[in-house]
């Protein structure tokens, strides 16, 4: 006789998965890899989706941080566990690197498997089921990947694509209640690329103070900066509002399969209190700590890569956004917006343009079957009837991609590519210097139509 029937009844298989796992979805895993589009045989495909600088190959890793990880491996304590929250001198190499936020210290650093577990980690101890947490749209959906499994309600402020993607503020403040738990701000912006300034975080923070809302800080951009425009840490002007910054080594050092990451705790007034902390501590214990490897080589990495290495790379990733928006603002049936830093663009599909698509998702699968080019619908980041484009392609690859997004429009859409000044765009011309030449006369033009 079997248990089950000893127990008085007949039992059976009944396994099911946890309403976490059902409820969890990435956006741009689940649209992108549901697209079942083959792209076009005859032409090289060009992925402009992948948020990976180290992708193509083209941006090289610092020789220093490389010999780093090579010594690293040698040594025996870079094979053991480590405390949950990491080794004291990679939390005190990241609070020296980061002193540019404001006092910080080592004390005020938690170690985490990359940005995205940093901000899962935020996530999972400022809110809980019931609660809300409001993000940026278009923005990067990690934050509604998190919280939606977990049973948090997600809210969306919107941001202004007219005014450089800048926060509407009436959105934000509307949307705030009682069960408010925190306000995501993407600083610089993934997808939109926009640098918010000085200015602009005082008007944010006005708000977060005004109804005692901790802000989640992403800034994992922060070094990539465009000329002219500056970065500032929101938790340098915050004088009583709690800041979570999350950030890690993944983009700027272009290592993102290293996960290493890492959230700064800024509570100058001490309104978290301690049991916020020990949640952030006791969350951390769940994966016994980050990579040891890369702990062991992180001081290093911070304190020895030079700083012309990263000069030459924001000088590449920001010439090809120039370029991009040079050549694809010549067909009016897009809307390029240049970026002040990270390395993407955020372009406009004008719709009714195209008589064949109903939404950019049918742009975009006819686009990739045709002409072999992938792109990020809008859709992806709560934004319709856009696309996101990566920048950091090689740059012969971006021009051969702009050649082809520019003969599929001119294919599709109803009407011709003209210039601001009624000139078909086969009789443009644009220098270095963005001056518009035709007959000999140069006049200044808007690379944004």
């Amino acid at each position: 006789m079997s248990r089950s029937t000893e127990m008085g009844c007949e039992r059976k298989w009944d396994v099911r998965p946890s309403r976490l796992s059902l409820k969890t979805c990435n956006p741009i895993r689940s649209i992108v890899e549901n697209l079942q589009v083959k792209p076009n045989p005859n032409k090289k495909f060009i992925p402009l989706s992948i948020g990976d600088p180290t992708a193509f190959g083209n941006l090289k890793t610092p020789d220093n941080v490389l010999q780093a990880i090579c010594d690293s491996v040698k040594l025996n304590e870079s094979r053991s566990y480590g405390p949950t929250i990491g080794h004291f001198d990679a939390r005190r190499a990241v609070a020296e690197y980061s002193s540019h936020q404001g006092p910080v210290t080592a004390d005020d650093v938690i170690l985490c498997s990359g940005c995205s577990h940093a901000i899962e980690m935020v996530v999972s101890v400022i809110a809980e089921a019931g609660r809300n947490i409001i993000v940026p749209r278009p923005g990067y959906m990690i934050h509604t990947t998190i919280g939606e499994g977990m049973g948090i309600t997600i809210k969306y402020y919107d941001l202004l694509p007219d005014e450089n993607w800048k926060v509407d503020l009436r959105s934000l403040e509307s949307l705030i209640d009682i069960n408010t738990a925190a306000i995501v701000v993407n600083n610089p912006s993934n997808p939109c690329g926009s640098v918010y300034t000085e200015e602009h975080l005082c008007e944010i923070l006005e708000i977060a103070s005004k109804y005692c809302v901790p802000i989640i800080a992403d800034e994992i951009y922060e070094h990539f900066i465009f000329s002219n425009h500056k970065f500032t840490p929101i938790s340098v002007l915050s004088k009583d509002v709690p800041i979570l910054t999350c950030s890690g080594i993944t983009k700027r050092f272009l290592v993102p399969g290293w996960r290493m990451g890492w959230v700064i705790i800024h509570d100058r007034q001490n309104i978290l209190g301690k049991e916020f902390r020990k949640g952030l501590y006791n969350i951390s214990s769940r994966l016994l700590g980050p990579n040891t490897l890369i702990q062991r080589i992180l001081p290093l990495i911070l304190k020895s890569t030079p700083l012309d290495y990263f000069d030459d790379m924001m000088a590449f990733v920001e010439s090809q956004a120039k370029y991009a928006c040079q050549a694809l603002s010549k067909v009016p049936s897009l809307r390029p917006i240049m970026p002040q830093g990270s390395m993407y663009m955020m372009i406009e599909i004008k719709i009714s343009c195209f008589p064949k698509f109903t939404n950019e998702l049918a742009f975009i699968k006819s686009l990739l079957a045709e002409q072999s080019i992938l792109c990020i619908p809008g859709t992806c980041f709560n934004y319709p009837n856009f696309m996101r484009i990566v920048l950091t392609v090689p740059e012969e690859i971006l021009h051969e991609a702009c050649a082809r997004i520019i003969e599929f429009c001119k294919e599709h859409s109803d009407v011709k590519s003209k210039d601001q000044n009624g000139h078909t765009a086969e009789h443009v011309i644009y220098d270095s210097t963005n001056l518009y030449v035709k007959g000999g006369i140069r006049t200044r033009v808007s690379l944004i139509t």
